[in-house]
């Protein structure tokens, strides 16, 4: 039986043209952006519950995402925290193919990944 596809939820302050982009690329996610959703200016636990209601990892530059206090890592479906600079779209589509290439798509789930410009960290429960 083949693996479900990924489903992920990008922030709103991850571009829209990364969404596009990262679409081409993985084709068999299902890969929505706040702005799909009309959720733009929700706030942090509005899309938190509803990445958690329908399975999907949240992308985003917003360290809230990443802060165990609040998010506690095996409570979650996943998050993808981006700390690149500057946050232009290219930087964020390189820290994400870089992901792409280093982290199995099996580890994407339930974990915490923080990408930099220079290393990237996975936690798992």
């Amino acid at each position: 039986m083949p693996e479900a596809s990924l489903r992920f939820l990008i922030d709103q302050n991850v571009p829209f043209a990364v969404t596009e982009w990262l679409r081409t690329l993985r084709p068999d996610w299902t890969i929505q952006h706040v702005k799909d959703l009309g959720f733009e200016g929700k706030p942090d636990n509005f899309l938190y519950q509803w990445a958690q209601q329908n399975g999907a990892i949240v992308i985003t530059y917003d360290e809230d995402f990443a802060d165990a206090r609040m998010y506690p890592l095996g409570a979650h479906h996943g998050v993808i925290r981006l700390r690149v600079w500057p946050t232009t779209i290219e930087n964020t589509q390189q820290a994400i193919a870089r992901m792409l290439k280093q982290i199995p798509e099996s580890n994407l789930p339930h974990s915490l990944i923080i990408i930099d410009n220079y290393k990237i960290r996975v936690r798992k429960v």
